[in-house]
């Protein structure tokens, strides 16, 4: 009885210094935080509360940008989930796995871990996908930002600052300049309340676009630098890609076609280490259009070719009508099956199946 006691204790113990890093961690006092909880993993006997705390410790490397720590902690939660012998710890400790590698953009091992998460029961997956349909890109960023309005000061303002900063892309996506700069002033102010240095870099580079789309390019330089150094200190390898074809507009707008395609040479490197085809499509584009401004004709044919590959590639054209989808702000809609179309073209559809793998499709969900 004894033991059993003593067990108890620890076990109240864990759960009452995990609520107090929260608290701190909640109230911005982030490295008082990170040392409870350190302190919790270092002299916890429960399984279940180590693996709560490697769960905040997780979290909180992720929102400061230290994703090696971030994967070094979600390593060891593998471990203690394997010792809970628990299949929903599990697979929480395999998308944490599978988070980290994506921060360090280790892809090809984030869909390792995934796959590992689908194969187990009872997971549940959200799925994104990425086209131009601006209208519903800023839906969904509002409606967050409603719910962290209507439920108060008890959601955390990391909720708002991210909300208010994919508010702000959709608007300079629209052309709604000073609404894109109100959100990211906002989502700016939280990031440096909170240290948060990954979504600071992604306001700088807002900022940057916001003042490149009203071409004001010497104020958008500097703003894109301060983001590639800390996209570099982070090691966030896809924000340094978006930061280039950043400034690789920057250099078309001033005439400076050689120095666009020096950053685009540099973005080109980077993402074909990492398999990223979408940027590799956004720079044939620009590619295309600065060899037909140079008119070298060779070059400019080698980059039509390639950038039709990669829309083949990626499936991004309408089944319907066969137009490609990404050039300009359309409205998308996907079928259950993860196949997406123009929504005027499903709208016209006399059937409910797909075109693309003719299953037949229940209501269609929004994207």
């Amino acid at each position: 009885m004894r033991l059993f006691n003593a067990w108890e204790m620890g076990q109240d113990q864990t759960k009452q210094q995990i609520e107090k890093g929260l608290h701190l961690y909640q109230s911005n006092q982030t490295e008082k935080a990170l040392r409870v909880w350190m302190r919790v993993l270092e002299k916890s006997a429960d399984p279940a509360g180590r693996f709560r705390v490697l769960g905040c410790l997780i979290t909180a490397h992720a929102e400061m940008g230290r994703y090696k720590d971030m994967l070094k902690f979600a390593v060891v939660q593998i471990d203690t989930a394997r010792e809970l012998e628990d299949p929903d710890f599990l697979t929480e400790s395999y998308l944490n796995l599978a988070r980290s590698n994506e921060k360090l953009c280790e892809f090809q091992k984030t869909i390792s871990y995934c796959k590992t998460c689908l194969n187990m029961q009872g997971t549940t997956v959200s799925l994104q996908l990425n086209g131009q349909d601006y209208e519903k890109a800023l839906f969904f960023p509002c409606k967050a930002a409603e719910l962290v309005n209507d439920y108060g000061k008890g959601w955390s303002l990391k909720y708002r600052a991210m909300s208010q900063y994919h508010m702000a892309v959709a608007y300079r996506k629209l052309g709604r300049l000073a609404d894109a700069m109100d959100c990211c002033e906002e989502s700016m102010k939280i990031a440096l309340q909170h240290g948060d240095r990954p979504l600071q870099a992604l306001c700088l580079l807002c900022f940057a676009d916001i003042h490149r789309s009203r071409k004001d390019v010497q104020t958008a330089f500097p703003r894109y630098d301060s983001s590639m150094s800390i996209m570099t200190e982070i090691g966030n390898r896809l924000g340094l890609i978006q930061v280039l074809l950043g400034v690789t507009k920057c250099w078309m707008i001033q005439k400076e076609l050689d120095k666009a395609l020096e950053s685009i040479e540099k973005a080109q490197e980077l993402a074909e280490g990492l398999g990223n085809k979408l940027g590799l499509l956004k720079l044939h584009c620009l590619c295309e259009r600065i060899y037909r401004t140079k008119g070298q004709q060779r070059e400019l044919r080698d980059h039509v070719v390639k950038f039709h590959e990669c829309v083949e590639e990626m499936e991004l054209y309408c089944g319907m009508c066969g137009e490609s989808i990404g050039e300009k702000n359309n409205q998308l809609q996907a079928l259950p099956c993860s196949h997406f179309f123009h929504l005027k073209c499903l709208q016209t559809n006399g059937t409910r199946g797909c075109p693309n793998c003719r299953r037949l499709s229940v209501k269609p969900g929004y994207v």
